[in-house]
């Protein structure tokens, strides 16, 4: 087999471990959403209706948001569900309900297009879903985005969700907000900054803590990572090989484990093939934060009816804006603390990754640079004042 041959034997492994789950991306949205789908896995305590749990993801989100049925939301999340996005948290269901009808209020048209479901665990202990979803439409309505400038746009998201007899009780959300920006020619720096005075009117400010953790005094990076969160081979090679690249930024392994013909599908819609283009994606955002701790919370892996396995793994970066790289809207370093929630999907197939679907969100990481800024302004101001003579301090 070509490639890396440890790769090679656990995808072998994972292929022997087959479910009968739904796979989407190999079906046309008809069978996809069929009325009549009989119960494939054990799914105790779901609503009728569900075949399986990729069935089950699939269909309540295009009921939610492209059928407008949002109320399912109250059958489908536990009133004290919590949900992680790059731009905050979102404490109970009530206010999901709010921020779905918000977003399509502003977007009317927009479709959803399950491109595939990374999933584990089972209808006992929970079920972990990553669904990634192109989705496109053209921003016709006025709502957060301002007033409608009937442009069309494409961008991707990647929802992890954790599931436990039909409720969706915590979820993870990375949309590229980003390239929808762009796409609808908005001004990239006056809509963070609302975003960023929004937040910091609220209460909220950016927050440095310090050291990162990749070199803590003056010692280098672990050699090795944590596996505890693996549950094959496979899932522990991935995490290997992206701790030797995002912590002790040996960026040449990725020719180790990636096809040479492989595809980069990214923020910003980018498409790119070959592995010097992943590795010098993957310098650029290093670039930009130099010092940057690399952590994955979860992995999970299915094998693929299109022949090997994929794998979805959800991670953060932490570290300060240090740097020049590919994310040129942050402009010249700054020094603030940033940190970056992203998720990526691989496909292994015969022994090497050729597909890479990687996602955050480049408008988060502004917005956070921005609120620091405008934090630091608001804190000096009163002590300008005082200097000049402007104003007098306060009688203690």
């Amino acid at each position: 087999m070509d490639g890396n041959p440890a790769i090679g034997d656990a995808v072998a492994d994972d292929s022997r471990k087959r479910d009968e789950a739904m796979q989407v991306e190999t079906h046309d949205f008809v069978e996809v959403m069929a009325p009549d789908r009989s119960r494939t896995q054990p799914m105790d305590g779901f609503d009728d209706g569900y075949a399986d749990i990729v069935d089950y993801i699939v269909r309540c989100t295009h009921r939610i948001w492209d059928e407008r049925d949002i109320g399912l939301i109250y059958t489908h999340y536990t009133h004290n569900c919590v949900l992680y996005t790059p731009m905050g948290t979102i404490y109970n269901r009530d206010d999901v309900v709010r921020d779905t009808i918000q977003r399509l209020v502003s977007l009317p048209e927009r479709r959803g297009q399950a491109t595939q479901v990374i999933w584990g665990g089972d209808d006992v202990s929970g079920f972990y879903t990553s669904h990634l979803v192109t989705g496109s439409g053209r921003h016709s309505q006025n709502g957060h985005y301002g007033p409608p400038t009937f442009r069309p746009f494409t961008t991707r998201t990647i929802a992890d969700c954790m599931i436990l007899r039909n409720m969706i009780y915590r979820e993870y959300l990375v949309t590229d907000q980003m390239a929808m920006i762009r796409q609808l020619g908005l001004d990239v720096r006056a809509y963070a900054d609302r975003l960023a005075r929004a937040k910091l009117d609220q209460g909220l400010t950016g927050v440095d803590i310090g050291e990162t953790g990749v070199s803590l005094g003056q010692y280098p990076p672990d050699a090795a990572p944590d596996l505890s969160i693996a549950s094959n081979d496979l899932e522990r090679l991935t995490l290997g090989w992206m701790h030797d690249v995002w912590n002790r930024k040996m960026f040449g392994r990725i020719r180790d484990v990636y096809a040479p013909n492989a595809q980069w599908h990214g923020p910003l819609m980018k498409e790119l093939s070959g592995t010097s283009a992943v590795i010098h994606q993957s310098l650029g955002l290093c670039g930009t934060l130099p010092d940057a701790r690399f952590t994955a919370h979860h992995v999970c892996s299915q094998p693929c009816v299109e022949g090997g396995t994929k794998v979805a793994v959800r991670w953060t970066l932490e570290g300060h804006h240090l740097g020049y790289g590919i994310l040129e809207s942050l402009g010249d370093p700054t020094g603030k603390h940033l940190r970056v929630m992203g998720m990526t999907h691989l496909h292994y197939k015969d022994g090497r990754i050729v597909d890479d679907w990687t996602l955050y969100d480049e408008l988060s990481m502004l917005v956070q640079v921005r609120m620091a800024q405008m934090a630091d302004r608001a804190a000096a101001a009163p002590a300008a004042r005082i200097a000049s003579g402007d104003a007098a301090p306060a009688v203690q």
